[in-house]
């Protein structure tokens, strides 16, 4: 449907309840997941339109990374071997390894590495080994450790940030994170101990503070993530959506965190009481497709397919993303954000966060 405002749609929108009742689970059925896969195909079909003669998207290292990501970890899984779309593709991002190891243009240089080094990890680990390791090594250097002169007493200790400000954030930290794992990056390297203490900085949750190392003045105990220590997107240090689930990400990707721990347990009760996939929690529409990948990606993570409710069945979260991605594709296959923000109005950007996110729905669900 063409969508005139996005809080029009939330307002009018029959919400889809996949909540389990007296035991019943709710599953993704198979009408649902042909539904998906038809609306990946007509999104890829739509990404296929928009790429540049160089192979690029939008000439950006970031859009064209996306674009791979969503179609080689789609249902069809596609590869080098598929022609020319994914080849020309590919070849523009490595094109594009410097030699400090970053991938990018000049702006953004470790969100669109991280991005780079998982789209050339899951065509052919071994054909780009140079480049994923060179971008490995770029994003550990990155991180605000020893190395930059930050000790554990420094709140932005263990971050990682875009490049251009000079402080670190969860949103960059969390890339950062999930392309070192996809890219089989050390399991006993520091860089996942170090960026443990940043996460943790990052969410409102008091119970094992480390007091003598560094005060949080501005810590709640809601369970909840924010931006970075001490401050958030969503005003003053209140919890929103994408970054709760960026922090769920980041706990369990750091020392391989188990559900059953008290800071996971605490991201997820927040998760619990502010349960929404019609509007990004805190932020209303904006970045709200980043807020659904986000949630996605974290949710296969954490490897659980139902989320508790508030009133005390389930949510079947992937049936619900399925079904809000159906309803909000758009007539020529893309998606697109009526608020612009964080270029929420680019129909490449947008297309892929959906298709990545469906990706995660499959993988999640072992469809």
């Amino acid at each position: 449907a063409s969508l005139l405002s996005y809080s029009l749609v939330f307002a009018q929108e029959p919400t889809p309840t996949t909540v389990a009742a007296s035991g019943k689970a709710v599953v993704i059925t198979p009408q649902l997941q042909k539904s998906a896969k038809d609306a990946i195909d007509k999104g890829i079909r739509f990404l296929r339109q928009q790429q540049a003669e160089d192979g690029s998207y939008g000439h950006h290292i970031g859009l064209t990374s996306m674009a791979i990501l969503a179609m080689a970890e789609s249902p069809r899984r596609y590869t080098l071997g598929d022609g020319p779309f994914i080849r020309k593709a590919a070849d523009f991002i490595a094109s594009q390894a410097r030699a400090n190891g970053s991938i990018t243009s000049e702006e953004t240089p470790t969100y669109n590495t991280a991005l780079a080094i998982m789209a050339l990890h899951v065509l052919d680990a071994k054909k780009y080994k140079k480049e994923i390791e060179g971008g490995q090594r770029f994003l550990v250097k990155f991180q605000s450790d020893e190395g930059q002169n930050y000790t554990k007493k420094d709140k932005y200790y263990g971050g990682i940030g875009y490049g251009g400000d000079e402080r670190p954030d969860l949103s960059n930290l969390q890339y950062a994170l999930e392309a070192l794992k996809k890219t089989d990056y050390d399991k006993e390297s520091d860089v996942w101990a170090k960026a443990e203490v940043f996460v943790k900085r990052c969410q409102n949750f008091t119970e094992e503070d480390d007091k003598d190392v560094l005060e949080r003045p501005w810590a709640g105990d809601d369970g909840g993530f924010i931006y970075e220590p001490g401050a958030s997107r969503a005003g003053g240090t209140k919890s929103y959506g994408a970054m709760t689930f960026a922090g769920l990400k980041s706990l369990m990707f750091t020392n391989e965190r188990n559900n059953t721990d008290s800071r996971v347990k605490a991201a997820l009760t927040w998760i619990q009481q502010n349960y929404d996939f019609n509007t990004h929690p805190g932020m209303g529409t904006t970045a709200y497709f980043y807020y659904l990948q986000t949630a996605a990606s974290a949710l296969e993570a954490y490897g659980e397919s139902f989320l508790p409710s508030n009133n005390g069945s389930q949510h079947n979260w992937g049936a619900d993303l399925i079904s809000k991605f159906v309803y909000l594709q758009q007539a020529d296959g893309s998606w697109v954000n009526e608020d612009r923000k964080y270029w929420e109005g680019n129909k490449i950007l947008v297309t892929a966060r959906a298709i990545i996110t469906l990706n995660h729905v499959f993988r999640s669900a072992k469809l």
